[in-house]
């Protein structure tokens, strides 16, 4: 007895009106939101910005204030010799004295000190504003790879999904051949080795189905891992969606924005410009500094013999001339000296890499419109040929195995022509990021390509034993049942008409969003209906 599972995510174009679905748009804008990476390179930002009030405050004046209360306990004690000074012999002898006194002492002292000259911090102070600004490219080279990561990882789950549409309509084609076959078998009409060979089909389709359904799992956490959310289903790509050289059509243009506005370039340049600042900071170490202070003291005690207060006023300046530092501050001009070169030879080599992706990825984009033609035709060629194929086995001109592969080139044409679309959408978007122009509205502009009535469902939980809703729903001839030469229940039976099954309207019903022209699905061989 045939057993078929419920395959929740290939119904997902007939369930899509069930669930809300999602688009690249609203994806992208929960991304730039909760991306825990970006977040981080926000926070890294900040954290760089406020090193700039860190290095501005060294300029600025310096004031603090001292002040302390001390209480004093002195004990004093005094020894004299009477004899000594001639008392006689009565008043010879040793006698003693002494005092204790106690008091509080307080002072209090307010410094102020102003950096008038001091190249050093001065230059600090550049190099963090340069930094800064390093910074903020890099948090939007961030973002740019963050909006096109979610652009790929979306487009890979369509892509997986109709690579699955397509595989699974392939496995029920071959599975009505090999079931076919059995029959012709059974009177005698086709040799085992027929069997065995729709049997080999049939066993490596199913494979690759499973394996496929597995990669649609692997892309769709893919996405959910940028944005930490979920979602039931996401809008499928178009059928008749644009595909066009892209604009401007000069490949040179595109290369002059790609020198002037690639953002890992824009980056690697403000990296010069801190650089550079740090080599002057090392250089005004040789430079003597020059501040002025001012320093008021108040102290005040209730001591019998010094009861009262005191003040004392200072204005001054002070000036530090470097004489000697053992090489230290050389050794630091010569590090930031060859910091600059490093910079320098960086920036040149992402120069290059960004010219040289721009026109990899100009000319790509150029392949892909002309490949997504030639696929298109390659649709209708292959039907063709397994037409013919199919009308060469019914005359015996032909044998299975060329039916088989007359069929696997068709379907396989339908994959490469999925592919080429969406080879297409990632190139243009790889093109637009090299030249520093990939952002939100190019995605909106993306999300015109999609259309709700194409959604893909994406709700795996509570689906299934493997929590995605993918199950094998299709009979497997060759496995826990009878023998590949046998019937479906092990009796010989009398054949059909003698005809080959084929690839029908059925067998392609999920490839609606393979963008396969209505003409080459309606002209479709072999729609017979078994």
């Amino acid at each position: 007895m045939r057993k078929f599972r419920v395959l929740p995510l290939v119904l997902a174009v007939s369930l899509a009106g069930q669930a809300q679905a999602a688009d690249l748009i609203s994806i992208a804008r929960d991304a730039l939101v909760s991306n825990a990476d970006l977040a981080a390179s926000r926070s890294g930002y900040s954290s760089v910005e406020a090193g700039e009030d860190i290095e501005r405050g060294d300029l600025l004046p310096q004031v603090s204030a001292t002040g302390g209360v001390t209480r004093y306990n002195i004990t004093s004690s005094q020894r004299s010799n009477l004899a000594g000074l001639g008392g006689g012999a009565g008043a010879g002898g040793i006698t003693g004295g002494g005092s204790d006194n106690h008091y509080t002492g307080t002072t209090v002292q307010v410094q102020a000190t102003q950096a008038l000259f001091d190249a050093t911090n001065w230059y600090q102070l550049e190099a963090s504003k340069r930094q800064t600004a390093q910074e903020a490219l890099n948090l939007r080279v961030d973002r740019q790879q963050l909006l096109y990561n979610v652009a790929q990882a979306y487009f890979d789950v369509l892509r997986a999904k109709e690579q699955l549409d397509t595989l699974r309509a392939e496995e029920q084609a071959v599975s009505r051949q090999l079931e076919q076959v059995r029959q012709q078998f059974d009177v005698g009409i086709v040799a085992a080795t027929d069997v065995y060979e729709a049997q080999a089909s049939y066993d490596l389709t199913r494979s690759q189905r499973i394996s496929q359904e597995s990669t649609l799992q692997v892309n769709f956490e893919a996405l959910e891992q940028l944005t930490g959310k979920q979602y039931s289903s996401i809008d499928g790509l178009a059928d008749d969606m644009p595909i066009e050289r892209p604009t401007p059509t000069s490949q040179q243009a595109w290369v002059e924005m790609a020198s002037s506005q690639n953002l890992n370039l824009l980056a690697a340049r403000a990296a010069v410009e801190v650089a550079r600042a740090n080599l002057d900071t090392s250089r005004a170490g040789h430079l003597p500094t020059l501040s002025a202070f001012a320093n008021y003291q108040y102290g005040d005690s209730d001591q019998d013999t010094l009861r009262g207060h005191n003040e004392q006023n200072q204005i001054g300046l002070e000036a530090t001339i470097p004489i000697y530092t053992g090489g230290s501050t050389s050794a630091q001009v010569r590090q930031s000296t060859y910091s600059l070169e490093q910079t320098q030879y960086q920036q040149e080599s992402q120069l290059r890499t960004a010219v040289q992706q721009v026109r990899s990825y100009y000319a790509q984009t150029l392949n892909n419109v002309l490949t997504v033609q030639a696929q298109k035709r390659s649709i209708e060629s292959n039907r063709s040929a397994l037409e013919a194929t199919r009308n060469g086995y019914e005359v015996g001109t032909r044998n299975i195995v060329d039916v088989l592969q007359a069929q696997q080139n068709l379907f396989t044409a339908i994959s490469n022509y999925a592919d080429a679309r969406y080879d297409y959408v990632l190139n243009l978007l790889s093109l637009r990021q090299e030249a520093g122009i990939l952002d939100v509205d190019t995605l909106q502009v993306l999300n015109g390509w999609l259309r709700p009535d194409k959604a893909v469902l994406l709700n795996f939980e509570s689906q299934g034993t493997t929590g995605l809703g993918i199950g094998d729903d299709q009979p497997d001839p060759g496995m826990n049942g009878p023998s590949p030469l046998e019937g479906s229940q092990g009796q010989r039976r009398l054949p059909p008409p003698n005809r080959t099954a084929l690839p029908d309207d059925d067998d392609l019903n999920g490839l609606g969003n393979s963008g396969m022209p209505d003409g080459l699905r309606n002209g479709m061989p072999g729609n017979t209906g078994y």
